[in-house]
């Protein structure tokens, strides 16, 4: 399995190379240079078998020689031994064919510890291997930081420095990222919205010198690890709903396109998604798109549901460089002029091929509480803001065929939004009740590339 760039002019690269790079060189992104099938028995057999077992049986076509068979079990059964719920992602019924897929049973209650988890065992493995010492520097609109922090905390050959939004996060998500004591991981508060802490992190790997100085590695959801970690949920869901034998339809609550761009994987991969639906919020540039066909931003408007307060989707890339016909060149120059001029126009042809691949639909902050008020009374389910974007827009798009919604935080990590709405306020796990009494360690810092590479620099371990 060979992995090319999505703008075509960096190195083709193995799974190893592709985890530990995360953004091409030429500033695009990796992808497989092919998506492996499976044959409908092979997803039948899927049923019954663990989730780490689902796991192992999915991701092994993309991983080629970089894992042993037995080291990448291993891995995987570290990655997700510390979930909170035997099913690790289970299922449950909201009403006539509409499930909720809940993805918030990880160390930090967020879908982002399935993918981080594994990324952070898959990391250790291969640093220890090599002896390579790395900086991993990150992005968050919330919950791929703690997330992030939380896999690689104390673990050897790694630095990590994760810049967010200063106060654009909730304060769970903030205690989650400046609370860890270990020496290796650093919380970095920077002046702006996520795309500004994005935009930074693209420009330290698109400045050579430094990104070879430190051995700098993504881990943000332009890391292709990433991405196949979150396939695996989508054959573990669509397989206890009776795929293959029957189709089934997703909605995801996305910003950075990232976790819906992995449904368009297992479909790739033969799963019968029968839709899949892009759900977004009042920052709804992704559902602009696909109406308009213009991917024009117009600034990021906070709510209530911030991981999705985000106007610059990086993962969309990906999908646009299938919809161009794998055309790197053509891609680059739209990445080129979003970044000069905020926006460009989706060709015709790759409009078809983008809307008859995915749905879409917007939340407004209104109907947005709303969900959680009716779901609570209705099911005495709470909905984070973030899964209650979600469950309005699959509601637009129900038929026979079972929709899924992902829900992609605990709603105790936004209790305000929902006690506002339901007047219930969710409480922590256990494991996590004494989070507020934690003294935290943050450092703020301008949005200026060059003080933050300067911080990296003198606060790195090594």
């Amino acid at each position: 399995m060979q992995y090319i760039s999505t703008r075509g002019a960096a190195p083709v690269l193995d799974f190893e190379a592709t985890m530990l790079t995360g953004l091409a060189r030429d500033g695009g992104l990796y992808l497989p240079d092919h998506v492996p099938p499976m044959k409908q028995s092979e997803i039948a057999s899927l049923a019954g078998l663990s989730y780490e077992e689902q796991a192992f049986v999915i991701m092994r076509p993309f991983i080629g020689t970089a894992f042993e068979d037995d080291e990448f079990r291993e891995i995987i059964a570290r990655a997700y031994a510390g979930f909170g719920h035997p099913a690790r992602a289970p299922l449950k019924q909201l009403a006539p064919n509409h499930f909720l897929l809940e993805l918030f049973h990880g160390p930090t209650l967020a879908f982002k510890d399935f993918a981080m988890q594994l990324i952070g065992q898959l990391f250790q493995a291969a640093l220890k291997r090599s002896g390579q010492r790395v900086t991993i520097v990150g992005a968050t609109s919330g919950d791929t930081g703690s997330a992030a922090i939380e896999a690689f905390r104390g673990l050897d050959n790694v630095d990590v420095f994760i810049l967010y939004p200063h106060g654009r996060v909730s304060d769970v998500q903030r205690r989650q990222m400046t609370t860890p004591s270990e020496a290796n991981v650093h919380a970095l508060a920077v002046d702006g919205d996520f795309d500004t802490c994005q935009a930074l992190v693209k420009d330290m790997f698109n400045d050579f010198a430094f990104r070879d100085e430190v051995g700098l590695a993504g881990v943000n959801s332009i890391n292709w690890a990433r991405v196949l970690a979150q396939v695996v949920y989508y054959f573990s869901a669509a397989v206890s709903l009776g795929a293959p034998h029957r189709p089934v339809s997703f909605t995801v609550p996305t910003g950075n396109f990232g976790d819906i761009f992995a449904g368009y994987i297992a479909r790739a991969m033969g799963l019968p998604i029968e839709k899949l639906v892009i759900a977004t919020n009042q920052n709804d540039i992704l559902h602009r798109a696909l109406e308009s066909g213009g991917y024009v931003t117009d600034g990021v408007k906070p709510s209530i549901s911030p991981s999705m307060d985000i106007q610059v989707s990086s993962n969309f890339e990906r999908a646009l460089f299938d919809a161009y016909g794998r055309d790197g060149t053509a891609v680059a120059q739209l990445m080129d002029e979003l970044k000069s001029g905020g926006g460009f126009q989706i060709s015709q042809g790759a409009l078809e091929f983008l809307r008859e691949t995915f749905a879409s639909g917007r939340a407004s902050e209104d109907e947005t509480m709303a969900t959680i008020t009716r779901t609570a009374k209705a099911t005495a389910e709470l909905l984070c803001p973030h899964s209650a974007v979600g469950v309005h827009v699959a509601e637009a798009h129900l038929s026979a065929t079972p929709m899924v919604t992902l829900a992609t935080a605990h709603p105790a990590k936004f209790p305000d939004a929902v006690e506002q709405a339901t007047g219930t306020r969710p409480a922590l796990p256990e494991r996590m009740a004494d989070l507020f009494d934690r003294p935290e360690r943050v450092t703020r810092l301008p949005n200026d590339l060059a003080a933050v590479e300067a911080h990296i620099r003198e606060n790195r371990t090594a």
